[in-house]
């Protein structure tokens, strides 16, 4: 064993030995209890950053745990390929994306296991490979047959000047983000997905979800969006057409005094046409075709909107409203119309408000008197019903169901539930993803691709158009087609591709036998493995992701090819990593090499002019404040990272970098091998203690006793909690109470000096020594593979169950006392487990740390939290 801890060199060994002996690569296997661990495959930028090395360290630890408790752990690895960062780097690097996306998987992949995380690699995927998205054209074709899937005219954000559709997230205060041209909203045709169907079901599971954090359980409830209320139909004056509103309070009908339609609401044009106000009308329309309308992007819009020229009548007072198309009313909300009730809701006040219009007074609170030509705000709280016909005097709760009965009962409207929740629109006009399988035909409609002609492979060797735009409709190689129906040559293929979330919905299925050819999957191999038994990954994917991976489960359920409708048993969102940024005044923020330091004040390496330290935030390339996991890698090595990873923070809170506290972890490493170095030569031999723990006293029955104690905090932490900060740190304990066994043995020859020791001595050691080793084997893999072997063991460390304690050990002779006075920690001491209360009192008094806080004043009293503290009260 060599004397100094060289983790480059041991790393690169065990990573080939694991490779070499395909230690994680695995099968079904009935006689064994299965256990599906996942993280979030990742999108292959390039480089793996902090948050991808803290993510995976954590499943990993959990995968190798589960795997010395005898699990037959799947861990597989892959990469959501497709999507938009992919075009914007071929745009950026003249390159493209389907290069730059393999080179990056090529990367990543050896990134990944220099980490030596434990995935069985033949198991890997990448959705951009046709052999992977074939099956998910097969699926969307099954899910139209079944009417699943519907096509409407849909808006987008439009660039005209680059011909193309852009993501929210390309679209910067209305302008392209990168022509800087006017966006548009734009009608196109687009593909839905019929998520809606399940929105009770998913609703409901979500209080079936008791392994998943209740933040995420919530963020979804929210985002489904169940609402009970009422539709109420305001008829249109002189016309046959109505406007159906969705509503909650309903109990505030009788205070409607105007509407608000959506801009994109067909009537809104029909309502104008011809009229004074259709200019203005028109040119409102246009004006917010130009705007983010989005539920987040209204919120930041003043409110505004024009009257159309039209009135409807309020069918509970028989008064004529005024019809206006407001910014803030959105198709993608109820009916895309919304009954304003100024008096009691806060936009709708400000808006009667801007524009002069009625507001009235249907809720009071109790015992006084509104009067809404001096309101100056809205009335929001529950009250009783006023110049509400036959509801008045009621409770407005109470008032709700009888307003809902009487609309029911006369034809006006009825009670109904409405969803936040909107259908899942899949298409995008952008190149770089899977094709949608269907043909159109101008004799037969809208076809789908026969199956036997899937998949519909995605060219390849095609160059994005000028500004991005995708080349699918302007390939006549790929867009021209024969009709599969009545052979019409003249048919096209739909040149859309899906939303990338479409490929991570399904991706966890793939895994349980990636390269079966006759389906999505092999259903034995489904049925054994599913469903996930650990699922990990961060909150930002709390929603979409999540949400859609439940409803294709769903789906596939329905269709028949799965019996289980949740995939995630258990979720883990792990924190972000953080890092304090640095910001130069001359150059904005500093990337860390960028940085010096004068004593403790950065400075700015491009001016040499003082820098500032700023907040800590979530590490971002924006911020400059990265670190790269090479860096750590080739200076500390992998183990330590992952210790600095795991021992940092609990895994589900973020992450705040410190150079120290890697340095930390690295000492921690070096001591331990520094041990093992003393006493292997001794103990290398013998056995480990298998005697009783009256056999021992003094501080040999210490080390045996904190040896279990150890194992079963650890064990524990890792099973009920994943706090693998609290398990580490109890194995440090144990090492330094190791240290402390024969601390006169040191120096150069300290091994020679351990020779003579006692059979119950070296029985202990041994076993203190493989117990350490074997419960770090799944934080610092390679470091443990190392010391197991150097102690006598057979490699794989994997291959050895994980330790057991004895109960009988856990029970201790003396207990360790807190002192405190005044509630501050004074002092601690240690005394024999049967002491009463009486007797910690008397410790705790003569104890001199005490004394020195109690000296001379009054002690008003003593109280005593049985087996934990003593607090002296002055």
């Amino acid at each position: 064993m060599e004397e100094r801890y060289d983790p480059i060199s041991i790393e690169a060994r065990w990573q080939a030995f694991w490779e070499d002996k395909g230690v994680f690569r695995v099968n079904e296997d009935i006689s064994k209890e299965k256990y599906y661990l996942l993280e979030m495959f990742p999108y292959p930028s390039g480089k793996i950053h902090m948050g991808h090395v803290r993510n995976y360290t954590i499943g990993d630890v959990i995968a190798r745990y589960k795997m010395m408790r005898g699990f037959n752990v799947l861990h597989p690895m892959g990469w959501d390929a497709f999507g938009m960062p992919a075009e914007n780097a071929a745009i950026a690097n003249n390159t493209h994306p389907a290069g730059w996306t393999y080179d990056n998987i090529d990367t990543m992949r050896i990134q990944l296991k220099q980490i030596g995380f434990s995935y069985d690699w033949d198991r890997e995927l990448a959705t951009c490979h046709p052999e992977y998205y074939r099956w998910e054209q097969w699926l969307f074709i099954k899910m139209f047959e079944k009417k699943m899937v519907y096509r409407k005219e849909a808006y987008v954000n439009w660039c005209g000047t680059c011909q193309t559709v852009l993501a929210n997230e390309q679209v910067e205060a209305g302008l392209c983000w990168r022509c800087g041209k006017e966006v548009v909203q734009k009608k196109l045709w687009q593909w839905f997905f019929k998520i809606t169907d399940y929105a009770d079901d998913l609703l409901d599971y979500c209080d079936q979800l008791p392994g998943w954090p209740e933040k995420v359980t919530t963020m979804q409830k929210n985002w489904i969006g169940k609402s009970f209320g009422a539709e109420i139909r305001f008829p249109i004056e002189n016309s046959d057409e109505v406007i159906t509103v969705f509503t909650t309070r309903q109990d505030t009908v009788f205070g409607a005094t105007f509407m608000c339609l959506a801009p994109e609401h067909p009537l809104v044009p029909e309502l104008s046409k011809g009229g004074e106000h259709e200019k203005e009308v028109l040119g409102f329309i246009d004006k917010m075709s130009k705007q983010d309308r989005s539920a987040k992007g209204v919120e930041s819009y003043e409110k505004e909107g024009v009257f159309t020229g039209a009135f409807c009548i309020n069918p509970m007072t028989g008064n004529r409203i005024p019809v206006y198309t407001a910014n803030f009313a959105l198709m993608e909300y109820g009916t895309g119309a919304v009954m304003c009730v100024p008096a009691h809701d806060q936009r709708d006040f400000e808006f009667a408000k801007k524009y002069g219009l009625d507001i009235v007074v249907v809720i009071q609170p109790k015992g006084k008197t509104l009067d809404s030509s001096v309101m100056t705000e809205a009335y929001i709280e529950d009250g009783v019903q006023v110049n509400s016909g036959e509801f008045d005097g009621l409770l407005n709760r109470k008032a709700m169901d009888k307003i809902a009965d009487y609309l029911e009962a006369h034809d006006l409207g009825r009670k109904t539930v409405n969803f936040r929740l909107r259908d899942w629109g899949i298409s995008r006009q952008r190149y770089w993803g899977a094709p949608i399988p269907m043909i159109h035909c101008e004799k037969c409609g809208v076809v789908p691709v026969p199956e036997d002609q899937l998949p519909v492979v995605l060219p390849e060797d095609a160059d994005l158009l000028e500004g991005g735009g995708s080349p699918l409709s302007s390939l006549d190689y790929f867009k021209k087609t024969a009709c599969p129906a009545c052979g019409n040559t003249d048919a096209e293929r739909d040149t859309d591709t899906m939303d990338t979330f479409v490929e991570s919905s399904w991706y966890f299925l793939r895994y349980c036998s990636p390269k079966y050819d006759k389906g999505m999957f092999d259903r034995e191999a489904v049925k054994y493995w599913m469903s996930v038994d650990q699922y990990i990954g961060g909150v930002e994917h709390a929603i979409l992701h999540l949400l859609y991976s439940r409803y294709f489960t769903r789906v596939l359920k329905d269709l028949g090819f799965v019996d289980f409708k949740e995939p995630f048993t258990r979720l883990l969102t792990q924190g972000m990593v953080c890092k304090e940024t640095v910001s130069c005044p001359e150059h904005g923020f500093l990337f860390p090499e960028e940085t010096v330091y004068k004593e403790t004040d950065p400075q700015c390496t491009k001016c040499g002019k003082p820098a500032d330290f700023g907040r800590v935030e979530k590490m971002s390339k924006s911020k400059k404040n990265v670190i790269d996991p090479n860096i750590l890698l080739k200076k500390y090595g992998a183990d330590t990272t992952r210790l600095f990873c795991l021992f940092a923070a609990p895994p589900e809170k973020d992450l705040e970098w410190s150079e120290q506290g890697v340095e930390g972890g690295a000492r921690f490493l070096n001591r331990v091998w520094r041990l093992a170095v003393d006493w292997i030569p001794v103990i290398k031999e013998v056995d480990g203690f298998n005697g009783k723990p009256s056999e021992l006293s003094g501080k040999l029955l210490e080390l045996y006793q904190k040896v279990h104690q150890t194992t079963k905090k650890v064990t524990n932490d890792i099973d009920e909690r994943f706090h693998f900060n609290t398990a580490i740190s109890a194995v440090m304990e144990l090492v330094n109470v190791m240290y402390a066994l024969f601390p006169e043995n040191s120096g150069k020859d300290k091994s020679n000096s351990l020779k003579d020791l006692k059979p119950e001595e070296t029985g202990v050691m041994k076993s203190a020594l493989e117990t350490v080793i074997l419960l770090l084997s799944p934080v610092v893999p390679h470091f443990s593979e190392e010391l197991w072997q150097a102690l006598g063991g057979t490699p794989s460390i994997l291959s050895v169950s994980w330790p057991k304690y004895n109960e009988d050990a856990l029970v201790s002779d003396e207990m360790l006392i807190v002192i405190q006075v005044n509630g501050k920690l004074r002092g601690k001491f240690t005394i024999s487990a049967d002491a009463d209360d009486d007797a910690l009192k008397e410790a705790a008094l003569s104890h001199d740390q005490a004394k020195k806080f109690i000296d001379g004043k009054e002690i008003r009293k003593v109280i005593v939290v049985k087996k934990k503290l003593v607090n002296i009260v002055v």
